[in-house]
């Protein structure tokens, strides 16, 4: 699958080439087609001559609105770059492919439009020179450059045979199982409910499968999706994508959010960069000004710290942190706009090369950007911990897709990271690229230690009672899957940490205190119990006579064994009668309802309830009227 996005000046006639070439106008807005100007992201698709379907992003040229133009063009493959032929380079060409040259969109076509309005064939060889001399430097140094009209459909043809002769000679999108899509479009569809659309990178996604849009970190599900207009069960790398989400509202998400998989990646207010300004930008860059970032489809204000130099001469380039004001997903290799937010000007961008900084850098220590200087050159160590911190847990041998590495590389990395304190191994066996341990990042296991010991605090704290949470319900707190949760536990109560007890999860240390008053009541309760220890109160007449949060503690600390929503008897008396039933069947065969009423002098109530509660746990069978022990 690929995308394919348009650029140029206003007015240079992209909309209407892109209707000409795939019969639908993309301008959606009413304002749009009454100033006959796009305002915001239009999209479509075509289909090429190869047979190959394509999606279309088109983006506003006017100055005023080239915000909207950065959130839909960051996550094409190619951009027809359009030139009117009447009017030439202008000045948002040049600011448009100062932005395609930035952002690294690895190919293109030149599309010379409005031919139809040149009569001079002079004028149109100035004009294709000035182009080309506009495009020399650029990533669009090598790209065709095609005359076409839209109008008389002159050239339309060749352009379309140059277009997927383009799009054929680059590599497919990579796969690396973490998916995530930008969104740049919410709305609602009648019958439906909230949809997203964007271009997906980085995995497939699957109809059904739970999903989570972050930065806010909320929980959807996948309904249905669907890639231009056609219904898939899988959306894959590369596509244009619309998601049905259920369990979320429409006016939970935004434009700028990003929808993955639960946990694979963490939101960051903080981002390393690599940074050049333009050689015509209006001034110097210095630290501490506010900017706004532009990151696949997102825009957020920043503020700027400069890192090794006072300030960034326009064509100069230099090292950032940049300080977000509200959270973004990035990940290393990741391309970025900054923009003087007034009066609004685009000053340059660069790679993201670190997306989760372990600090605020000190700007002028040597340590540091010897740091981000490795870092820029892909040292495979600091290419496997940034996999590996992007995720914060993953298994080892997903890494090899995820950093493009080899086996042998990942390993020395791993080796070192494993001894420096990096990473942490979460499970017992070998920590290599082609096995199956967990391993986490060291951020992300001790925030997510920190997580749970707080969780816990707060749970003691607002239920003294209880002995414990449950594990299910600190999962989801801490919103971790079941493997990692596991791996969790088991670390933590090796540490001493936290402990277990079958379905409750404490901290070491925490016990249940009673009030003398409840002190009272729990004796005599208890002594309601020894006076009747076959037939005991119920569970009911329990809460009643000791209150619910007391009972409850009774059952958690070990005194008191429920056998049925109604039926519960004390510890040692349960003990005794789970024994006795064992001893009569070995030595009897059977064992009747009747039998153990009778035995224990207790209602049919109470006999049926223990018992199926002992089939229940797998202790005896029924065989029609009798009971045998299960083999």
């Amino acid at each position: 699958m690929r995308v394919i996005g348009t650029a140029g000046h206003v007015d240079h006639g992209k909309s209407t080439l892109i209707a000409a070439i795939t019969g639908v106008h993309p301008d959606r807005l009413k304002e749009e087609q009454a100033r006959e100007m796009t305002i915001d992201l239009g999209f479509g698709w075509l289909t090429l001559p190869n047979g190959e379907t394509v999606g279309i992003v088109d983006v506003p040229g006017h100055r005023d609105f080239i915000e909207n133009m950065l959130a839909g063009v960051g996550g094409i493959d190619a951009t027809l770059f359009v030139v009117a032929a009447d009017e030439g380079v202008m000045p948002q060409t040049r600011e448009h492919l100062a932005i395609l040259d930035i952002l690294q969109i690895p190919a293109g076509v030149v599309v010379l439009t409005k031919i139809d309005l040149v009569d001079d064939e002079e004028w149109l060889r100035l004009v294709e020179a000035d182009v080309r001399q506009a495009l020399k430097g650029t990533v669009l140094a090598e790209a065709p450059v095609l005359p076409v009209s839209a109008r008389t459909r002159q050239g339309l043809d060749v352009l379309m045979s140059v277009l997927a002769d383009v799009l054929a000679q680059l590599p497919t999108r990579p796969d690396f199982g973490r998916p995530r899509l930008p969104v740049d479009r919410v709305f609602t569809m009648p019958g439906f409910g909230t949809v997203v659309t964007g271009t997906l990178s980085d995995g497939l996604f699957r109809v059904g499968e739970e999903i989570e849009v972050l930065p806010q970190g909320l929980r959807g599900r996948i309904r249905g999706l669907q890639t231009h207009r056609q219904k898939v069960e899988t959306a894959v790398p590369g596509s244009r994508t619309a998601i049905n989400i259920s369990g979320l509202d429409v006016s939970q998400i935004r434009r700028g959010n990003v929808v993955a998989y639960p946990g694979q990646y963490q939101p960051t207010r903080w981002l390393d960069v690599r940074f050049r300004l333009l050689p015509d930008a209006g001034s110097s860059l210095k630290h501490n000004s506010e900017v706004k970032l532009f990151l696949g489809s997102a825009e957020v204000l920043a503020r700027v710290r400069l890192l090794g130099s006072e300030e960034i001469k326009p064509g100069e380039s230099g090292w950032l942190q940049l300080e977000l004001h509200e959270p973004v997903v990035a990940m290393r290799g990741d391309r970025y706009i900054l923009r003087r937010p007034s009066p609004g000007e685009t000053l340059g961008g660069g790679g993201v090369v670190d997306a989760h900084p372990s600090e605020r850098h000190r700007r002028f220590s040597v340590r540091v950007l010897d740091h981000l200087e490795a870092l820029s050159r892909g040292s495979p160590d600091e290419v496997t911990l940034q996999a590996i911190e992007a995720s914060g847990f993953v298994i080892c041998r997903e890494l090899v897709s995820r950093t493009g590495l080899d086996a042998g590389a990942i390993n020395e990395a791993l080796y070192k990271l494993v001894s420096s304190g990096w990473i942490v191994p979460m499970e017992s066996g070998e920590v290599k690229a082609n096995s199956e341990v967990l391993i986490a990042s060291s951020h992300a296991w001790e925030d997510a230690r920190k997580r749970a010991v707080e969780a816990l605090k707060a749970y003691h704290g607002h239920y003294p009672l209880r002995k414990g949470m449950p594990r299910e319900e600190l999962k989801s707190r801490l919103r971790l899957s079941n493997r990692v949760m596991s791996a969790l536990m088991a670390k933590c109560e090796e540490e001493g940490i936290l402990s277990e007890d079958g379905p409750l999860v404490y901290l070491p240390g925490h016990s249940i205190h009673f009030s003398p008053l409840q002190e009272e009541k729990v004796r005599a309760l208890m002594q309601a119990f020894a006076d009747a220890p076959y037939t005991p109160p119920s569970i009911k007449e329990c809460q009643e006579a000791v209150g619910e949060e007391v009972y409850q503690a009774l059952v958690d600390l070990g005194r008191l064994v429920p056998v049925s929503t109604d039926v519960v008897f004390r510890t040692e008396d349960y003990t005794s009668m789970v024994e006795d039933v064992k001893s009569w069947i070995e030595k009897n065969g059977t064992l009747t309802v009747a039998q153990f009423r009778d035995r224990y002098n207790t209602s049919r109530r109470y006999a049926l309830a223990f018992l199926e509660h002992l089939d229940a746990k797998g202790m005896t069978m029924r065989d029609g009227d009798v009971r045998r022990l299960r083999r």
